[in-house]
């Protein structure tokens, strides 16, 4: 049966010498894997390159619950992202987010919530002429709200300890190393409840922005089944030096 969604393009691997297999986050069935033959052909119908990471996408679709590999019918770019593939630290961002996205979203079912925040975001990246060291941060910490474990705030209290492992703020050190301490604390508690126009705002030098990311990434993968390695963070550390 056919279907109208809109999707974000995260990842293609070649199917045969002139297909590939285009994995796509989309705002009715969550993630979805479509085999498209002759991507890679000079005169594809539908090419490859429509499937650049993070691209927005306006799609009509073959879907079937029980198949592995669905079809696409039509597909276009809307919008057509301007910015992120021309600018050296925007599109350095975009590959962080993008193999970020592609490792949480493997199991999520359809959540236009989610999918409006992820496009959104990425849109946000797209059109911004902000300072952008901090994007990644406020978007890791805004992502993990939709994903389940984003940490509750205290109100009124400022403790000097957050526990990784229970997502939990505390006045005392948890019995683990999976534990952030000040002034770390702090700055994670600062992004939690900022936006990404203001992120450019909150002082923090390379090398705290190194570890706190190193540390998110950690409180991830604690929270995350099979989260593995984020390779292109490194990439960050070179372009915000």
């Amino acid at each position: 049966m056919l279907h109208k969604t809109n999707g974000i393009a995260l990842k293609t691997t070649n199917y045969s010498e002139s297909s590939i297999v285009a994995h796509v986050y989309t705002e009715s069935f969550g993630m979805q894997a479509y085999l498209i033959n002759g991507a890679k052909k000079h005169k594809a119908k539908i090419s490859s390159n429509l499937f650049q990471p993070l691209h927005p996408l306006d799609l009509v679709v073959y879907h079937k619950e029980t198949s592995g590999l669905n079809r696409i019918k039509e597909v276009r770019q809307v919008p057509v992202l301007r910015d992120i593939p021309m600018n050296i630290q925007k599109s350095s961002v975009a590959i962080f987010i993008n193999e970020i996205l592609y490792k949480v979203l493997r199991e999520q079912s359809g959540d236009p919530y989610l999918f409006h925040f992820v496009l959104q975001s990425i849109l946000w990246l797209d059109e911004s002429e902000s300072p952008l060291a901090n994007f990644h941060i406020v978007f890791l910490v805004k992502l993990s709200r939709f994903l389940g474990f984003l940490p509750l705030q205290p109100a009124h209290h400022h403790y000097p300890y957050f526990d990784l492992m229970g997502g939990v703020f505390s006045n005392s050190l948890p019995a683990h190393s999976y534990v952030l301490q000040e002034p770390h604390t702090s700055l994670f508690y600062t992004f939690l409840s900022t936006s990404y126009e203001k992120a450019s705002a909150v002082r923090i030098s390379k090398i705290d922005r190194k570890y706190l990311l190193e540390k998110i990434l950690e409180f991830y993968k604690l929270h995350t089944e099979n989260f593995g390695i984020v390779n292109s963070m490194y990439v960050l550390e070179e372009i915000f030096h």
